[in-house]
């Protein structure tokens, strides 16, 4: 399965099965419908995201997921969401806007005078690994690392749709362990670095955080730190090299926006429904569950998928076009209820931005015909690789300085 187009295909053939239905081949239950995603999301007691219990044990995996609040359930995830949360509230991310343009000001002015770009290399990737490596403290010239870490954990190629979950879990872990390990000891090495020197960062807050009265350890803020790290970048990534795709394919959009930056907000938003980054998730029953019409037993491993809600007809009209004006457009890419995604407001401000500027600096951007874009296996994740552009320069926008006399520090993330 490695195009959109098959992916999408594949879901709609189990749509057929109902919005619910047993995959007996996969051992798991297969919720394609927007209610029904909705529902489980929205009910963390019946449908847990602790799936520790039937996974194999790896010892990397565990000290990871010590500080992985998006795998745990109420009360603990409440408390440790709740450690990071205020340092991403929409009122604290709108004062990132000015440092986030003046990154994306430098980026485009490094490819000055080029008539082709890859967007993926010299922005949409980039941009919001400076961003949030700076909120945490960690140094951005290490960022060829961490988007090493993320092309291995999110680009898996060797996926059978046809495996069980379990067997693809195992074979998954097998193969990204030493990156785990890889990533846990620099994590720590810097925890440690940061507890010794504090600084004025969100990873120095964490080392003198409490929950419930006590200190987390190294170990526990490795998963905070890295789970911030890459979720803080990735979706932007995706974001911003699915959107410029989604336009390439519809001119008359792509037009229209560039008419009116003000549609820029929603077209983001269709973007983000249409290729839907995350294309799944999975809950566990902690207790027999009626879902719809269907009756769930208790310890049912139910696989989410996102990718096939966001384009569920009973809740958007023509879901398979793109559409810029659609109204409402409830899609479930940030997820929903306790675990809606922490950074999705820093993610629509990144791509919101770099996109205006994108657009302000080139009259024309379009994807080369000659040399193609290169994706992810949709099966993982919905986005580009590399995305190589043509573009022509504009004569008559007025572009912002790099300069800025007052740039935002990291203390600006304290609510």
């Amino acid at each position: 399965m490695s195009t959109l187009a098959e992916f999408l295909d594949w879901l709609e053939e189990a749509r057929t099965h109902g919005p619910v239905h047993h995959d007996a081949g996969q051992g798991v239950w297969q919720v394609v419908g927007h209610p029904e995603v909705s529902e489980i999301l929205a009910d963390p007691g019946t449908y847990s995201s602790d799936m520790s219990e039937i996974m194999p044990v790896q010892d990397d995996f565990t000290t990871f997921q010590q500080g992985n609040f998006v795998r745990m359930d109420p009360p603990r995830h409440r408390k440790l969401r709740g450690i990071v949360s205020q340092a991403f509230t929409p009122r604290v991310v709108a004062g990132l806007e000015p440092r986030i343009a003046e990154v994306t000001t430098e980026l485009l002015d490094a490819v000055d005078g080029h008539d082709r770009i890859d967007l993926i290399e010299a922005l949409a990737y980039p941009l919001p690994i400076i961003v949030i490596a700076e909120l945490l403290g960690i140094p951005t010239a290490d960022r060829g690392i961490f988007r090493r870490w993320a092309d291995v954990l999110f680009d898996q190629t060797a996926i059978d749709p046809e495996d069980s979950i379990l067997e693809a879990g195992q074979k998954s872990m097998a193969r990204v362990a030493p990156t785990i390990r890889e990533m846990n000891s620099y994590l720590l090495d810097y925890i440690r670095s940061r507890r010794a020197h504090p600084g004025d960062d969100l990873t120095t807050r964490l080392t003198t955080a409490e929950v419930d009265g006590e200190r987390l350890d190294d170990q526990q803020i490795i998963g905070f730190v890295g789970l911030l790290l890459l979720a803080g970048h990735i979706t932007t990534t995706a974001t911003l090299g699915n959107t410029i795709v989604g336009l390439d394919e519809n001119p008359d959009a792509f037009a229209e926006v560039r008419a009116d930056p003000g549609l820029l907000p929603a077209t983001i938003e269709e973007s983000i429904r249409f290729r839907t980054p995350f294309p799944r998730l999975a809950r566990l029953t902690t207790r027999p569950a009626r879902l719809g019409d269907t009756d769930l037993p208790a310890g049912a491993i139910l696989q989410l998928w996102v990718t096939a809600a966001n384009r569920d007809p009973r809740i958007f009209t023509d879901p398979n076009s793109f559409d810029i004006h659609r109204k409402p457009n409830p899609h479930l890419s940030f997820g929903h209820g306790i675990h809606f995604c922490l950074g999705a407001p820093l993610a629509r401000l990144e791509a919101k931005i770099a996109l205006r500027l994108l657009m302000q600096r080139y009259d024309d951007i379009a994807l080369t015909p000659d040399a193609p874009p290169e994706f992810r296996n949709p099966f993982i994740m919905v986005s580009v690789n590399k995305l190589p552009l043509s573009v022509r320069p504009s004569n008559s926008a007025v572009l912002p300085t790099t300069a800025h006399p007052s740039r935002p520090q990291p203390s600006s993330t304290r609510a």
